[in-house]
């Protein structure tokens, strides 16, 4: 790949398809470009034609981590890969050389992430008619503008003849929204009536979570951030509290972007380490 690429920018070859790199080639490539990244100022056009040239050499992990999600059909999937896009590129920002993970290890779960919460964000609890959703959308759009008119919450009846439907036809659809999210684990599960005092549903339906370990390692970040110095502290704050690009960071503390990265990689390897230590 690197010997049939003849123009360059900056230090890196210039690649004139980046969607059609293969995937071995794509692997090696990446290291090289991300390893750039680091490097250049952000808003340049070296750093630009860097991050866009990852981003299409690997828009392939976002078909690979789509993949599992489809049967949630072909009119949902592009929603799936635009959102799938939005992981990799948070992936490509966030990815450091020094943690010594490849980088398709590293991106494959901000992928899968990104979809998740699509997902739960746009999701219904159960699965329920279109036709049903569609009507959920009218009964709340009726909903509003017959309070504002009436001065107070609309009867079934009134909802009907707003939207030309019968009673049993709203009814549903009112049915049908409670599909639309899911009720609280904190409710209480032992009476029928749902009075308090039984057990919860939380205390019921009980299994291992597997964010444990994640609850667990930060638990064992938190008095090593505490060791950090004020700086330190701030900049990591900033990057990842806040989500400020180095750039951002480097115009607030008054440094260069290199300066800040460099900063940023002796931090987090001391965390790192730190964090291995406690193991």
């Amino acid at each position: 790949m690197l010997a049939r690429c003849e123009r360059i920018v900056g230090d890196l070859p210039w690649i004139e398809d980046a969607g059609k790199v293969a995937p071995k080639d794509a692997r090696a490539l990446s290291k090289l470009f991300l390893d750039q990244l680091q490097v250049l100022e952000e808003g340049t056009r070296e750093y630009q034609y860097a991050r866009n040239t990852l981003i299409e050499m690997n828009r392939s992990l976002v078909v690979f981590a789509a993949s599992r999600f489809r049967n949630r059909g072909r009119g949902e999937m592009e929603d799936i890969l635009q959102v799938g896009t939005v992981g990799l590129i948070k992936a490509i920002d966030r990815f450091d050389l020094s943690r010594e993970v490849e980088f398709t290890s590293f991106a494959i779960p901000y992928i899968v992430g990104e979809i998740k919460r699509f997902f739960r964000d746009t999701s219904w609890a159960v699965h329920v008619p279109r036709r049903l959703q569609e009507l959920r959308l009218e009964l709340a759009k009726a909903n509003e503008r017959l309070a504002v008119a009436l001065d107070r919450q609309p009867s079934v009846h009134e909802l009907a003849e707003y939207l030309d439907l019968s009673d049993d036809e709203i009814n549903e659809g009112l049915v049908a929204s409670n599909g639309y999210m899911a009720g609280s684990l904190d409710t209480p599960g032992g009476n029928d009536d749902g009075s308090d005092g039984g057990p919860t549903y939380s205390e019921i339906l009980g299994d291992r979570d597997p964010a444990m370990e994640l609850v667990e390692d930060l638990h064992t970040l938190a008095p090593l951030l505490e060791e950090l110095d004020d700086r330190e502290r701030h900049i990591v704050e900033m990057r990842f509290g806040q989500e400020m690009t180095q750039s951002q960071i480097g115009a607030e503390l008054g440094v260069s972007q290199m300066h800040v990265s460099r900063l940023l990689a002796r931090t987090l390897t001391k965390l790192r380490t730190g964090m291995l230590t406690d193991a």
